[in-house]
């Protein structure tokens, strides 16, 4: 047995696809289908269903799946283990959520720069199911979201931690609704709304809730970009629903408004994900090390 088989095995069940796990790995079709059935032979099992085009794992096969995890981590530790403890030269590649970026990465790539200097970071904003399929696909090694508590078999939860998701308001309009007593969702509807669009985390949950009693909501503006919002936010009348860590410096300032709306709260979770496969490098450690130093 080859590290090379388990690799390509993990890959054709992650795509359910001989094909696309071929083009993932450079490989040809052939090469792809050649590893599986000396793999397949040398287990004396079937790992994969075939049926047409389609495939998918037979029960030894998934059983099968989550070794074969637990080995290539085992040598990419070991790797590590051997590895130059030098100064850090390598790239990282991290996913994150607009909020995430403005708000909480700053601080911890700074330190993470003074420390190791040599190291390429980059930088992808996008929606958690979005980042989730890249990561996936490989193309980064690290997500750090903000949504519902999130687990699967093929990833490494690196972090969890809690967060409020909290209504906003201009500080006239606070002020304003700071006078009604047990302010409740129903009495902000005739409100403007600048929200994040919809399907996206703290929107999605906020949709729901509504939906659960019949009502549906059309915000004055729709954006992904909650620094846009939050500047619009200070400067007009309108409401919004925002993770607290992005507000908190307005609110504190005396910018925005924190409304007690006494029906209705969020708390989402900040997340930090690898992919099981995904070899966990030193600047990966260290990233994560830094995430856990300063809980940002």
């Amino acid at each position: 047995m080859e590290l090379r088989q388990l690799s390509t095995f993990i890959r054709v069940a992650q795509f359910k696809s001989f094909s696309k796990a071929a083009e993932s790995l450079g490989y040809s079709q052939s090469a792809v289908t050649v590893q599986i059935r000396q793999l397949e032979e040398e287990l004396h099992t079937r790992l994969f269903d075939r049926m047409g085009k389609r495939i998918t794992l037979t029960d030894p096969g998934a059983q099968f799946l989550s070794r074969a995890y637990d080995v290539l981590n085992e040598v990419n530790k070991a790797r590590l283990s051997v590895a130059d403890a030098g100064e850090l030269h390598g790239r990282l590649h991290i996913g994150t959520i607009e909020s995430l970026c403005f708000a909480k990465l700053p601080a911890v790539l700074r330190q993470f720069w003074q420390r190791h200097p040599q190291v390429v970071v980059h930088v992808t904003t996008g929606e958690p199911e979005t980042l989730i399929e890249q990561m996936e696909r490989g193309e980064l090694d690290l997500i750090y979201i903000l949504d519902e508590p999130r687990y699967n078999n093929n990833w490494r939860k690196m972090m969890e931690q809690r967060e409020d998701v909290v209504f906003v308001a201009s500080p006239a309009l606070g002020e304003e609704l700071a006078r009604v007593p047990a302010l409740k969702l129903e009495q902000l509807m005739d409100k403007p709304f600048y929200l994040t669009e919809r399907e996206e985390n703290y929107r999605r949950v906020l949709d729901r809730f509504l939906a659960s009693r019949g009502v549906v909501l059309t915000p004055f503006l729709e954006c992904s970009d909650t620094s846009f919002i939050i500047k619009m936010l200070e400067t007009s009348r309108g409401i919004s629903l925002l993770p607290w860590y992005a507000v908190e410096r307005s609110v504190q300032q005396g910018r925005l408004s924190l409304l007690d709306v006494t029906d209705f709260h969020i708390k989402l979770y900040r997340q930090l994900f690898s992919h099981k496969e995904k070899w966990c490098t030193r600047e990966m450690d260290e990233f994560v090390r830094l995430m856990e130093e300063g809980n940002p």
